[in-house]
């Protein structure tokens, strides 16, 4: 293990040194040790320099050279050394003594390779907690000595809380830097010394002036750390340590964005403070993380870098590894833009550690795969070069050396051949990371694809002068120039009754001329323009979405092409603008969630919120329903998914919200009062939802209410096992009128679903929830035919295997029944005839597509009575509740002839795909009388047959 015979020369004059005064120490390191000795003394001046001012080092290293995670025992340790002072010169003494023999341990493994990133960044993080944490505590009780104990008006002992700012915070703390750190305590009060009370903020404010003097002043044996406190609310102008309600009353009147981003990281320091921590927690969590998404601290992000180019330009820093263009602080950047656009909404994304932070980018695919792996990459390299970088001297440092020596040991510790090659890897992970920045940040300059085109700049500028729009509108050939002008005068004028601040009219300023010119030329321009300004009208007094479409300019294109396609989706975005958030990743909204995984997705989105927290549970259910709505469509509108593949689409996700209620509904109704008795042996949960109608037949659309009924198989004289006992048909009937409940409310996001239970036994006069007994004997003593024809697209959504076998047993007893096929084909027609004059278009020159005759509804009919007539014979035609399969079967069986059932099937597929359509476009579905006459000539030939 040679060294260059320069660095060598460092090693031999450490070694000269410790022969002289610690010769019997020196002696105990022989071979390889004391080989890994002088090579470690000619790569750090710092283990060097503390071996030779601290004579019990040398021994101690050698005996706990081999011990690893000594973090575990960091406070331990240190409190026994501190438990011996009696003043505050031995406290100074012990804390710089500990913090020199644990960073010389964690020096020695670094310059070793015998320690990963992570831990030593680890260690670092605990070693500074440690040292904050037990210096506080020894302070608080000297001070409590000399004033009383702090009390608030109850008369509890109040602590002083240290939040841990950046790196220290994020346990990611590098080697020789400062830490930065905020007072605060829980509430105002006075100390309990009578003679000599002082005020609660007197108290902490000295505990907090005695603590970083403990900490950073310069004695003989050094100090611990640079302590900096100008993160705290009003920076170094501001008190020294505020109460918990002083710091909510700061970030929520005068919070800035650097100071969003510096509070991601915020910790508690010490486990024992936690349980006091949750209540700021959870206000400066609503001040970080905004409940939408959140484009604006893009810009301020943007100013921030900004501001740090200026200064490192000012200060002449060169070769910066974490300040300069692709440094360490461009990939937190980057990071922490992610977690305070999308933080409110994702959970997952409020980690306050970087490396936790980008594997939940990664496992929420919020960035290309590829920039996740060249950001993770370049940090893991940068920091290790920091961290020797400062490990050499102990110095806070950023700045590559110039000195061939510092340049020779850094190539050695990183396993580089020579500093050129060094100094080229260094910057090309910089390169990389810089090149990353800009495509996701961007700089502060106006690029040329940024710059408006200057009539659509005019036309918005002049937009209350309609004369002159008008004019310019003319002079561009477009269509409805009368009707665009005056769509953006009056837009102008609602955007004058909204307090947009001027933030929000700069945004505007810069996007209504591209939106324009995505809109103004159209064939359909007048219409798509007043989609897309109700929708910005709608969001006009929320800048964060007016940024989104300024940050990413191609949303304006997706939000065009939607709106264009469907007044639905217009609508839909402008009622919920927390789904514009889709826009941006179009392989997700032009790909919706495979059938199969809808249960497991909305299962993890749903998994993030606290199952107590049954308010939250609604809205994020809301809004996991309409953000696959949106995918569904979008995916609808371009044509990727065929009619049918929309409806199973739609009837999946209805599936995997009815489980997720139910589940919610559970746990409320089992919080309360147990489950009932019937369930201790066996598994499941006893109960059942049977979807009925097009929730049944797998044929959802975007507006189909959801047809249910509830089943259950509890005996009787059953109750609860919670404290609170009922009786267990009572449970299940509350448990349905909760699951009704949850799927009505309305919430910020809306209604879930509309629910309708008139197809239980004894429809709206029966009982919302009844057994499987019950519902048998009901089907085949007392149900209407119709009734039973409803059953032929009945099918069960949710429910215990058991139960799901009993309910198609008996759903296949009741279809198989002997029936009079004169008698049914009365009774059938009679009730087609009375749904016709109920329901069908009342207008002339009108076709109700799905009530009136020889539409929609008739080959529903027709399906069911075939089903009820010959199933007897056939038990196989009961296997299915669509009409597609339902009518193929029959053919198969030979019960209609192959060719009327495709055009049957063509006929039934074709208006259901116009019914879809004419939902996206939020338009009647009674349509043109001679719409469709071919399709309703085969119905019509075929009800002549089978039914008339």
């Amino acid at each position: 293990m040679s060294l260059p015979a320069k660095l060598a020369y460092y090693a031999n004059r450490v070694l000269d040194a410790l022969s002289h005064a610690q010769a019997d120490n020196l002696a105990n390191w022989q071979g390889e040790q004391r080989q890994l000795l002088e090579r470690t003394l000619a790569l750090s001046d710092f283990i060097g320099e503390s071996m030779q001012h601290d004579e019990t080092l040398l021994p101690w290293l050698q005996d706990n050279l081999a011990s690893d995670h000594r973090q575990k025992a960091y406070r331990k340790c240190l409190k026994t050394r501190l438990d011996n002072q009696l003043a505050e010169n031995g406290l100074m003494r012990e804390l710089r003594r500990f913090r020199r023999q644990e960073m010389v341990w964690l020096a020695w493994h670094d310059f070793n390779n015998t320690i990963a990133l992570e831990d030593s960044l680890s260690h670092l993080s605990t070693l500074a907690e440690a040292i904050i944490m037990e210096a506080y505590g020894w302070l608080y009780c000297y001070c409590c000595k000399e004033w009383g104990t702090p009390l608030d008006i109850n008369g509890n002992a109040q602590p002083m809380l240290i939040l841990g700012m950046g790196k220290l915070g994020g346990g990611e703390l590098n080697f020789s830097s400062d830490i930065d750190l905020i007072f605060t305590y829980p509430e105002n009060g006075r100390t309990s010394d009578v003679r000599r009370s002082i005020s609660n903020v007197q108290f902490f404010t000295r505990l907090g002036q005695r603590l970083i003097k403990a900490l950073s002043q310069q004695t003989f044996d050094g100090f611990c750390y640079r302590v900096d406190m100008r993160l705290r609310p009003f920076g170094n102008s501001g008190p020294l340590v505020m109460s918990f309600a002083a710091l909510k009353d700061y970030y929520q009147e005068q919070g800035r964005d650097w100071e969003r981003y510096a509070l991601i990281k915020a910790r508690v320091m010490g486990n024992e403070q936690f349980h006091c921590y949750q209540s700021l927690y959870q206000m400066l969590r609503s001040f970080v993380f905004r409940r939408y998404i959140d484009f604006s601290v893009i810009q301020a992000l943007r100013r921030m870098k900004e501001m740090i180019r200026s200064e490192v330009k000012r200060r002449g820093l060169t070769n910066n590894i974490k300040l300069g263009p692709g440094g360490i602080r461009e990939v937190e950047f980057i990071v922490q833009s992610c977690q305070l656009i999308r933080g409110g909404r994702d959970p997952m994304l409020r980690q306050r550690g970087l490396f936790q932070t980008l594997h939940a980018l990664r496992t929420l695919n919020l960035l290309p795969e590829q920039n996740l792996d060249t950001l993770e990459a370049s940090y893991r390299y940068l920091r290790r070069v920091e961290n020797i970088l400062q490990a050499i001297g102990d110095k806070q440092t950023q700045t590559l050396p110039d000195n061939s020596i510092d340049q020779l040991r850094l190539a050695i510790v990183m396993d580089e051949t020579s500093w050129t090659n060094l100094n080229k890897n260094i910057h090309t992970y910089m390169l990389d990371v810089h090149q990353v920045f800009d495509d996701i940040i961007g700089n502060n300059e106006e690029t040329e694809s940024q710059k408006n085109n200057a009539i659509y700049s005019k036309v918005w500028n002049a937009a209350q002068d309609t004369e002159l729009v008008k004019k310019i509108l003319q002079d561009m050939s477009t269509k409805h120039p009368v009707e665009k002008a005056n769509a953006l005068l009056n837009f102008k004028e609602e955007l004058a009754k909204r307090t947009l601040g001027p933030r929000g009219r700069k945004v505007f300023n810069r996007l209504m001329p591209e939106v324009l010119s995505h809109i103004l030329r159209r064939e359909d321009g007048f219409a798509v323009l007043e989609r897309v300004l109700k929708l910005l009208v709608n969001i006009a007094t929320r800048t964060t979405y007016l940024e989104l479409f300024d940050e990413h300019r191609s949303t304006i294109t997706q939000l065009v092409k939607l709106c264009s396609a469907s007044p639905m989706v217009a609508d839909q975005l402008a009622a919920l603008p927390i789904l514009l958030d889709e826009l941006l990743n179009l392989q997700h909204l032009y790909n919706p969630t495979p059938l199969e995984q809808y249960h497991n997705e909305l299962f993890e989105f749903l998994a993030r919120i606290p199952e107590e927290d049954m308010e939250q549970q609604m809205e994020i259910t809301r809004q996991y329903k309409q953000i696959q709505l949106l995918r569904i469509a979008a995916a609808d509108i371009a044509e990727i998914l065929p009619v049918m593949k929309v409806s199973d689409h739609l009837t999946y996700l209805s599936e995997a919200i009815i489980e997720a209620v139910v589940n919610q509904a559970w746990y409320q109704m089992t919080e309360k009062y147990g489950q009932p008795l019937h369930l201790a042996e066996r598994d499941g949960r006893g109960f059942a939802v049977i979807g009925y109608g097009k929730l049944g037949g797998i044929e959802l659309g975007y507006n189909s209410d959801l047809d249910v009924i509830f089943l259950h198989d509890c005996p009787n004289d059953v109750c609860t096992d919670g404290l609170k006992k009922i009786d267990g048909h009572q449970f299940y009937l509350r448990l349905a009128q909760r699951i009704v409940h949850l799927f009505s409310t309305h919430t910020t996001s809306g209604v879930l679903y509309k629910i309708d239970t008139r197809l239980r036994p004894s429809g709206v006069s029966g009982k919302l929830a009844t057994t499987l007994e019950s519902f048998q004997d009901y089907q085949n003593n007392e149900a209407w035919t119709w009734e039973h024809q409803a059953l032929v697209r009945a099918r069960m959504i949710y429910g215990d295997v058991a139960l799901g076998k009993g309910f198609a047993n008996v759903r296949k007893q009741v279809l198989t029944q002997a029936r009079d096929r004169d008698s049914l084909r009365q009774e059938v027609a009679n009730m087609r005839m009375k749904m016709h004059n109920h329901l069908s278009s009342k207008k002339k020159k009108k076709f109700h597509i799905k009530h009136d005759l020889y539409g929609i509804t008739d080959i529903e009919f027709l399906t069911q009575y075939l089903v009820l007539a010959n199933s007897r014979d056939e038990p196989e035609l009961t296997r299915w509740s669509d009409n597609v399969r339902i009518l193929e079967d029959m053919a198969q069986v030979g019960f209609i002839d192959t060719a009327q059932m495709l055009n049957l099937r063509d006929a039934y597929v074709t208006m259901r795909n116009e019914i879809h359509r004419l939902n996206l476009l939020d338009e009647s579905i009674e349509i043109a009388e001679n719409s469709f006459l071919a399709e309703r000539n085969v119905v019509r030939v075929a009800w002549e047959t089978w039914i008339e």
